[in-house]
């Protein structure tokens, strides 16, 4: 079985590009374990604005990375586009089309290399901040669903499920999570502004649910029952917490896209507070 140059994996015989990362295939393949892992070349990035936040991407000649549809805000003319799928085959390109639209983003990714020295900028939808992760060969980090904003060529965006049936359900992040995996630098989007915590192996965090922006791929996710049933029904919380476990990086928000939406609804009835109905009903819905 032959195998990609730039990422490693496993290719088919007949295939013209990795599947995973899109590298085209050449006629002579190395045998497992003779290739050089691929290493993201160096990104300059400033990261500018409050609330509003634009990532400005300085590209030098040659380099690339792939977008979300839509969030871009401008680019030099040295920068070119273009929108493509992901994969080899159709089924494959098909396959990954609709493992973005699961994931909330578009079902093209748009591709930006610069021919000369350029700069391209790219802000999310909402009010909300702007986190880079700068990923090394083979590793990944967990971010909420329709966050990803853009990423350098080498990594890779992929679908994750949520392993629980608990946490899936009313962990406010629903069963789909995206996973981010290295090399390469990659940029999600998520309201409000920004904590992150380290955890110790053990150490745990409680979480309200919707609120999780990313976290690493060693940190384990689940939910718990917020307390006594005049607690959850009353307390405004929702009936469930999301607890997150060490060891590993953890980032949540202060301000979710349906929080904004409820505040910003002609009829709510004020301040955070969810009533007793409002609450039962929404054990399925999950938060942005």
């Amino acid at each position: 079985m032959p195998y990609c140059t730039a990422c490693g994996s496993e290719i088919a015989e007949s295939s013209r590009f990795c599947a995973r990362c899109g590298n085209t295939i050449g006629a002579a393949q190395p045998s497992p374990g003779a290739y050089a892992p691929q290493v993201a070349e160096p990104l300059d990035y400033p990261i500018q604005g409050d609330n509003l936040q634009v990532a400005r991407l300085r590209l030098k000649p040659g380099q690339e990375i792939f977008a979300e549809a839509g969030k871009m805000v401008y680019k030099t003319p040295s920068v070119q586009w273009e929108s493509r799928m992901t994969g080899d085959s159709i089924g494959q390109k098909i396959w990954g089309a609709v493992k973005r639209k699961l994931m909330g983003e578009s079902l093209f990714w748009t591709y930006f290399r610069a021919s000369a020295a350029g700069e391209v900028g790219f802000a999310g939808s909402y009010p909300g901040r702007i986190q880079a992760f700068d990923l090394q060969p083979g590793q990944s980090v967990l971010v909420q669903r329709d966050s990803f904003v853009c990423a350098q060529t080498p990594a890779t965006v992929n679908i994750a499920f949520v392993k629980k049936l608990g946490a899936g359900f009313f962990g406010g992040e629903g069963f789909i999570l995206e996973k981010i995996t290295g090399p390469g630098i990659a940029f999600i989007h998520a309201g409000g502004d920004f904590i992150e915590f380290t955890l110790a192996p053990g150490e745990s965090l409680q979480v309200d649910t919707g609120c999780i922006v990313a976290f690493d791929e060693g940190v384990e996710y689940d939910i718990q029952f917020a307390g006594s049933i005049k607690t959850a029904i009353f307390g405004g919380e929702g009936l469930f917490l999301a607890t997150l476990r060490g060891p590993g990086r953890v980032i949540i928000q202060s301000m979710t896209l349906e929080k904004l939406r409820r505040e910003l609804a002609p009829t709510r009835s004020g301040g955070d507070e969810r009533n007793p109905l409002e609450t039962l009903g929404g054990f399925f819905n999950s938060e942005d």
